[in-house]
């Protein structure tokens, strides 16, 4: 099965024509897609109420990929507010329960920073992160081309395998170090993921100014690219059970429009989503 969403819910403006308050966004969201990224739990632990609160509101079929929080994966620069890591990891996979319970949680995502690079204390760490997520399904996200380089990319997809990382495959403009190559190739069979970052090779490596994560992801996929990217998709679909697409390039407003245009190029169609309310007024 092919499952495509979006980044969020909240930012996504064609899909919620006339007036819809933030707390009803979720469930407009869920008539479109079946799945989301939940990328607020990179920000701040969620506390379970919230998460209960969004499989309330959404389709029994309808999934979640939670992303890694950041003290997790080594974004954060100052304190991590948590006693220690093991403690900061517990805290993290309670507030996944609800989604757990529910049969709602398709993956969480660990996404690496640039500066996470392929060495033997980095390597143990991941291992360190899978042992400590137990049997979750988790996904892992590179953001250095050392993982890729050729030297490496056999071992790192090996080891991938081996520890049972989901492949998140980027699709990310190729500026230097800071961004990794297209590897299309599975490492479990069960499912993989695919996010699509854009192509904006001006704005991604850009860290100064005030709105430089508006740049970043500013970028349309035309149909040129998107038709290609099926045909990659369908490969996927052969070794895998389950491929997850999230469009991921909303700094203009586009990932939802480029996932619909998706859909309908595999000529995907979901049942059981949830009902389309009409914009009377």
């Amino acid at each position: 099965m092919i499952y495509i969403g979006v980044t969020g819910w909240g930012d996504h403006d064609s899909l919620y024509p006339g007036q819809i308050s933030s707390r009803d966004k979720l469930k407009a969201y869920a008539s479109h897609f079946p799945i989301v990224e939940v990328d607020s739990a990179f920000y701040a632990i969620q506390p379970q109420r919230n998460a209960e609160k969004w499989v309330q509101e959404t389709p029994p079929s309808f999934q979640f990929i939670v992303k890694a929080y950041q003290g997790m994966t080594g974004h954060m620069r100052g304190e991590v507010p948590f006693e220690n890591k093991p403690a900061m990891f517990r805290a993290f996979k309670e507030s996944l329960e609800p989604y757990i319970e529910t049969n709602k949680l398709a993956m969480t995502l660990f996404q690496f920073p640039p500066w996470f690079t392929c060495t033997r204390e980095n390597v143990e760490y991941l291992r360190w992160c899978k042992q400590e997520m137990g049997n979750l399904s988790c996904a892992l996200e590179f953001r250095h081309q050392s993982w890729f380089a050729p030297q490496y990319r056999s071992k790192t997809l090996e080891f991938m395998t081996k520890e049972n990382w989901i492949h998140s495959i980027c699709d990310e403009p190729q500026s230097g170090e800071g961004s990794i190559p297209t590897v299309v190739e599975t490492t479990t069979p069960d499912k993989v993921l695919v996010r699509f970052h854009g192509r904006n090779v001006h704005g991604w490596q850009k860290r100064t100014g005030v709105d430089w994560r508006e740049v970043r992801y500013l970028y349309r996929y035309n149909q040129q690219e998107l038709e290609e990217w099926a045909l990659s998709i369908q490969e996927l679909a052969k070794n895998s059970k389950d491929v997850y697409l999230l469009f991921n390039n909303n700094s203009g407003g586009d990932a939802a429009d480029n996932a619909k245009e998706m859909i309908n190029l595999l000529h995907l169609e979901y049942k059981g989503l949830a009902p389309r309310q009409l914009d009377l007024l």
